[in-house]
């Protein structure tokens, strides 16, 4: 299929296959960049995937997830910390540049979040040289505001680019994710701030599709079959001078019932439609 140029599949939008099936889907449908999950990479063995993949041609774009910084207590705080210089770790050994963030909710019986925001800040103090050192990115990604309380107090791109702008662009940036931002006026004006700076780090896809599934994780929809102009908003990365893959990733109940093969060659086939000129 032509078009699957910078088209790079998230893993989680499959999660039904295991990795040698991914990988093995891939090659098949002539699609050469992958976004691989931190569980299923530990699962099948950190070495093990990076060799698969490497074999097979293919190009990590992203690995997905660091953060969770937002605890209180000292100990939690400890951990988060070494938890996250293994996931630095892991992106290296995979050869990603970019290990993606999602920050964190609020802590139990807390409020603030303000609060919550700057200990991401004092994190990202500790974790940006040790990304330097192996050479990935940190790219903060806001959520929708739904997740604000258990998930991420990072909701929009403002905020995200207001924490990533205190350290060098090429520690901490940003991940542009349509699902998250497509409703916020402002995001265009923010994903052109974030490409004077560099800080646009990774580019996601998702369709929002309603009503939302109880608990509203797994709603993201496939592309094409909600709300969200995908065509636009590539439009306003590729002015504010993103150049790289553009991942889809779904969280989908109903697309993880389906056979993953048949998943991967309709998300494909939509992503050609949706983002042809």
């Amino acid at each position: 299929m032509t078009g699957l140029e910078r088209f790079s599949i998230n893993q989680m939008t499959v999660k039904q296959l295991s990795m040698p099936e991914l990988v093995a889907a891939c090659r098949d449908l002539g699609i050469t960049n992958v976004g691989l999950w931190r569980d299923p990479v530990r699962t099948y063995g950190v070495e093990e995937t990076a060799k698969l993949v490497r074999d097979a041609g293919l190009t990590v774009t992203t690995l997905c997830r660091g953060g969770f910084f937002t605890a209180i207590d000292p100990d939690e705080r400890t951990a988060a910390l070494a938890d996250n210089r293994r996931a630095i770790d892991e992106a290296a050994t995979l050869g990603t540049e970019v290990l993606v963030l999602v920050s964190g909710g609020l802590p139990p019986g807390s409020k603030d979040l303000h609060g919550a925001r700057e200990r991401i800040a004092d994190a990202l103090t500790e974790l940006g040289p040790y990304a330097e050192d192996h050479g990935v990115k940190l790219a903060i990604e806001p959520l929708h505001p739904m997740y604000a309380s258990d998930r991420c107090v990072v909701s929009t791109l403002t905020q995200a680019l207001d924490l990533a702008e205190r350290f060098p662009a090429h520690q901490v940036g940003v991940t542009v994710d349509t699902y998250h931002i497509w409703w916020d006026d402002q995001a265009p004006a923010q994903i052109a701030r974030a490409g004077e700076s560099g800080r646009i780090h990774t580019f996601q896809l998702a369709d929002w599709t309603t009503p939302l599934p109880e608990g509203v994780l797994n709603g993201r929809g496939q592309i094409g079959d909600g709300a969200i102009d995908m065509r636009e908003w590539l439009g306003y990365v590729e002015t504010a001078g993103y150049t790289g893959a553009i991942e889809v990733e779904l969280f989908n109940d109903a697309l993880w019932t389906r056979d993953g093969r048949e998943v991967l060659a309709e998300t494909a086939e939509r992503f050609v439609t949706h983002t042809a000129a």
